[in-house]
């Protein structure tokens, strides 16, 4: 089993080499460079969409100094989530679930193991790290826009917006 080391948002844009501002919109992109993935951020105005080969993308904001920190996230509920939206074949839910799959594996509560073709859809195979239960999900290949929309519909039930 393979684990996968995301490092923390860089605050400079890969592109320009300018450091992000607190307040600042960014994109973040993970890319898989010899077997490793490698996270990318960029400024708004750097970002031109998402490299070829990138396994994931997602948009941020940079935090105040000052900010309080967001909420203490559940990770039992986020799985809770994830297992009551398996085999819901709605596009919404199945964005959702796909959104809240990449949360756990950034919590590293589960870990990657595969993706495989399955006709016209990959999908993802991944490890709990604590049950070592298997699960499997759809990547709904998500364009960049309803990659932001889903990610904003799913932190505002967080409540972290």
């Amino acid at each position: 089993m393979t684990e996968y080391q995301i490092e923390a948002n860089t605050r400079r844009c890969a592109v320009s080499g300018r450091e992000l501002q607190a307040g600042e919109k960014y994109y973040s992109v993970l890319v898989d460079e010899a077997g490793k993935f490698q996270r990318r951020d960029y400024s708004c105005e750097g970002w031109q969409g998402p490299p070829d080969g990138a396994f994931s993308f997602w948009t941020g904001r940079i935090p105040a100094a000052d900010e309080s920190r967001r909420p203490k996230i559940d990770d039992e509920m986020l799985l809770d989530c994830f297992q009551r939206l398996d085999g819901d074949p709605g596009p919404g839910r199945v964005n959702f679930r796909y959104i809240v799959a990449l949360l756990l594996m950034r919590r590293k509560r589960f870990r990657f193991e595969e993706a495989q073709s399955d006709g016209d859809q990959e999908v993802l195979f991944l490890r709990c790290v604590r049950t070592g239960q298997r699960h499997r999900g759809v990547n709904p290949r998500l364009t960049e826009e309803e990659m932001a929309a889903v990610q904003e519909e799913v932190f505002k039930v967080l409540g972290w917006q």
